[in-house]
This record gives structure tokens, sequence and C-alpha cells, in this order.
């Protein structure tokens, strides 16, 4: 029996103009994840990733490394509350 869980993550680095929203759309959908990315005013992105366990934490995984073009110097995440998680995955 799988477990769904949702994480809810903050990247910083150079992560805004490198196409990392796109990229991790991208990613989610393989993994069959939904959620969000979305930049953040401060230069940050905000992910928010719902979906089996094993997805969930292979998309974190994949955060630290992100797109060709970025540079990632720190991720958090957090366990979320799974009633935030939408039906699909969006880009904002």
């Amino acid at each position: 029996m799988s477990t769904k869980i949702c994480m809810h993550c903050h990247v910083r680095g150079r992560v805004q103009g490198v196409a990392f929203r796109y990229y991790t759309h991208k990613e989610a959908q393989q993994l069959g994840i939904t959620g969000w990315a979305k930049n953040l005013k401060d230069g940050r992105v905000d992910v928010l990733a719902c979906g089996e366990a094993s997805a969930v934490e292979k998309l974190a995984l994949w955060l630290h490394q992100g797109p060709p073009a970025a540079h990632v110097e720190e991720v958090n995440c957090a366990k979320a509350d799974s009633s935030l998680c939408p039906n699909d995955f969006t880009v904002g």
C-alpha cells in the first residue's frame, strides 16, 4: 500500500529566469505529482508537491539540482497539509 504525502519547498539560488518552474512542472508530471511551482518576490521558487511518498521524495531530491542553467544554493522542505493539494500541477 502506497502512502501519499504533501511537501512544501523553497528553493534559493539562481532559480528565476532559468526555466526552473517549467522544468519542475515537467519532472512533477513524469512522477505523477500535483501541486505548483511559483516565483517569490525574494528570488526563491516556491514548490508544493503532493503524491506518492517515493515520487515526492524524488522531486525533492531533483530540486537540489534543478535544470541545467540553475544554480541551487539551498532547498528547505517541510511536510504540508494534504488539503492544500490541487488536482494538477500548475506553474504560477
